[in-house]
């Protein structure tokens, strides 16, 4: 996985019924793009250091806006 600053992070929920978990990435440290991701996430605006898992994937603004569009 790999990232950078202004992109999101997407992470689905492994139960039904629970939300996604969204949120902006902040800073990258590693040149290449690779994790962990300083995340400030949009349900409280709470910012942490993040280690993503598998159920998580990157989208660029761009994308996430016209998903969220579809909806």
């Amino acid at each position: 996985m790999k990232a950078q600053v202004g992109d999101w992070v997407v992470v689905e929920s492994p139960h039904v019924g629970e939300s996604r978990r969204v949120g902006l990435v902040i800073r990258v440290d590693h040149e290449d793009g690779t994790p962990p991701y300083q995340v400030r996430w949009t349900e409280d605006d709470h910012e942490s250091l993040f280690f993503p898992g598998p159920e998580t994937h990157v989208e660029k603004p761009e994308a996430l806006l016209r998903s969220v569009k579809r909806r």
